[in-house]
């Protein structure tokens, strides 16, 4: 693993991203010291779409608008 200063992976955070994004893991430093790791996000972290549906419908029945409709919370957000 490569360790990169924080001034530098500032100053080149845009390829440092790339590189992650091929798999690569970079520590970032300041003063010598290593503070954080750069890393790609595993494949377990990422949402699963369905569950999440799921989740937002039992959250729709346990909270009810009480007679509101989507129009009145706009206007009602414009105010």
């Amino acid at each position: 693993m490569e360790t990169i200063g924080s001034y530098e992976a500032k100053t080149h955070f845009s390829q440092l991203l790339d590189r992650v994004m091929r798999g690569e893991q970079i520590a970032i430093s300041r003063n010598g010291m290593p503070v954080a790791v750069l890393q790609p996000v595993s494949a377990s972290s990422k949402p699963n779409p369905s569950e999440t549906i799921a989740r937002i419908k039992m959250f729709r029945e346990e909270h009810a608008l009480d007679g509101l409709s989507i129009r009145d919370m706009i206007e009602e957000g414009r105010r």
